[in-house]
């Protein structure tokens, strides 16, 4: 990789990483160490809450039945959540609904609106979506619904013409629905909420710097010792502990088990594990969350090894197409073959009639507004610009693939950089550095765990673990570990001098403390 080193604009180590993210003041000091939510009260009080609150304390009045309307990734499954253990607490009728990928697709449908017709509610609320959804908001109204739309996505030209609209774009549809709710509930239950904020927050990549921050800051302190039934269970299934949680254990752990049933089966599962306060159902529930993770994770990685194979690297994008490829798993393939290939990524999941896309792409190129361009073959199309979802009839996909490999794409710059915060000297590489990097904690968008990079550094006791595919070994004195990098073994001797750059860590294996490099990369320029 090409290493993108930061300008230089301090000599102490902390001070440049709070200028590379933009922190210089003592109040912006202040509020990143110690973020609180409260801090930004501006952004919590959202148009429209009070007309929306009114609305649902008249159906709680009158006994109305009110349908929470989700969505089926761990944003839209934590938001419903936070409703319905939200309005349940103040007396509600509450019936909850996550509609199913393939049946229904993203977002507010016709069949979802019918089911809270024919279930005899008169108030829907959506969370984190329907901000899009004019004709959907139409129909509502046509069979006589009330519609509050609760999202955070960005909205289109028209807005729907629903109830109310509590929209923001600065926090994540599970904080939205918190900020609509908090003021109904006891102070308590609104606290204890915020754990499904953090864990929405982190799952939907906000960024972790102002509001965002705060929410997993304050999230955290909940979830670390939660009571919550379901948490408990599924932290336990991942065989990790609660006062270990952090940005990574949610990222990496628990996101992708309350992601993975509406990938693959129905997200009302892993809502009912959130909601539910049986045990049984809970082990249950966790249990078959974990195990529907396995198989979307041995899915992923049968469909890339496929995909590769139908990569031709001349391309500028990739549009790969397969009937075997289950809709929900292939924006996890499109991600991995942007990732490994540094080009725009499309894959297809190929129906008898209809298929399913979805599209990644590299900073430069807005792959939302380029599948648009083709918006007379496809059914329909949605996304930003590093992420898109469209449908099309199979009949077209031929000339689909043709015309956006023919298209005259520019690519930015084709090397994958690595953006290095710092150059240090391995003897800054202490323990007590790292006490002070944990303070930067939670990471995540906007606030990455800093990589350094140390040049000429001596190394030794270069072997592999893990069947060949890791290298370990020690660069002046320091122990390394390189994930998928065992190939480096043969290319590199004892007393050689390289240059690396890596995450620094405390290694805690069998209770002994010690500093330890993640390497991100190595250079081949030996010196």
């Amino acid at each position: 990789m090409k290493w993108k080193i930061l300008p230089k604009k301090s000599d102490e180590l902390i001070e440049q990483l709070l200028i590379n993210r933009g922190i210089k003041t003592a109040k912006d000091k202040n509020q990143f160490f110690h973020p609180q939510i409260s801090d930004f009260e501006k952004d919590l009080q959202i148009p429209g809450t009070a007309k929306a609150t009114k609305r649902i304390l008249e159906a709680i009045k009158k006994d109305e039945l009110i349908v929470v309307f989700g969505d089926y990734d761990v944003d839209g499954i934590c938001a419903s959540a936070i409703l319905y253990k939200g309005l349940t607490s103040i007396g509600a009728k509450v019936l909850p609904y996550i509609p199913h990928r393939e049946k229904e697709g993203y977002g507010l449908s016709k069949l979802g609106l019918e089911f809270a017709r024919d279930s005899g509610a008169t108030l829907v609320i959506t969370v984190d979506n329907g901000i899009a959804a004019i004709d959907q908001v139409k129909f509502a109204k046509e069979i006589g619904l009330d519609l509050i739309i609760t999202d955070h996505h960005i909205p289109g030209r028209e807005r729907p013409d629903a109830f109310e609209i509590v929209h923001s774009t600065k926090m994540c549809g599970a904080a939205v629905a918190w900020c609509l709710i908090r003021d109904l509930i006891k102070k308590e239950l609104a606290t204890e909420l915020l754990q499904f904020v953090a864990i929405a927050t982190v799952c939907d990549l906000l960024r972790l710097v102002g509001l965002g921050r705060a929410f997993v800051f304050e999230g955290l302190q909940i979830l670390r010792r939660t009571t919550n039934l379901g948490l408990l269970t599924l932290i336990n299934e991942c065989g990790t502990s609660l006062q270990d949680i952090g940005s990574f254990e949610i990222g990496y752990m628990i996101g992708p088990r309350l992601n993975a049933m509406g990938r693959l089966e129905h997200a009302i599962d892993s809502l009912r594990l959130l909601c539910t306060k049986d045990p049984v159902k809970a082990r249950r529930l966790a249990k078959l969350l974990c195990e529907t993770n396995s198989t979307r994770q041995r899915m992923t990685e049968e469909a890339l090894e496929q995909a590769k194979l139908l990569v031709d690297k001349q391309n500028k994008i990739h549009v790969l197409a397969s009937k075997d490829w289950s809709a929900g798993i292939i924006g996890l393939v499109a991600g991995k073959v942007t990732d490994e290939y540094s080009r725009p990524a499309i894959a297809i999941s190929i129906g008898e009639e209809i298929s399913k896309g979805s599209a990644r792409s590299i900073d430069g190129i807005n792959i939302v507004e380029l599948i648009r361009k083709h918006a007379d073959i496809l059914i329909d199309v949605g996304g930003h610009p590093g992420a898109a979802g469209f449908s099309l009839y199979s009949k077209h996909i031929e000339i689909f693939k043709k015309r956006l490999e023919e298209y005259k794409l520019v690519l930015p710059e084709e090397e994958r950089v690595l953006e290095v915060e710092a150059e240090v000297n391995s003897k800054q590489l202490t323990k007590g550095l790292v006490s002070e990097l944990e303070k930067f904690e939670p990471f995540g968008m906007d606030n990455r765990r800093p990589i350094f990079a140390t040049r000429g550094m001596r190394v030794s006791d270069i072997r592999t673990v893990g069947d060949g595919k890791h290298l370990k070994g020690r660069a002046d004195g320091l122990d390394f570990i390189a994930f998928g990098m065992g190939e480096w073994a043969n290319m590199l001797q004892s007393g050689q001098t390289i240059d690396l750059a890596y995450n620094l860590e405390l290694d805690t294996y069998n209770g002994a403390e010690k500093l330890q490099l993640k390497v991100r990369d190595v250079t081949n320029s030996f010196h």
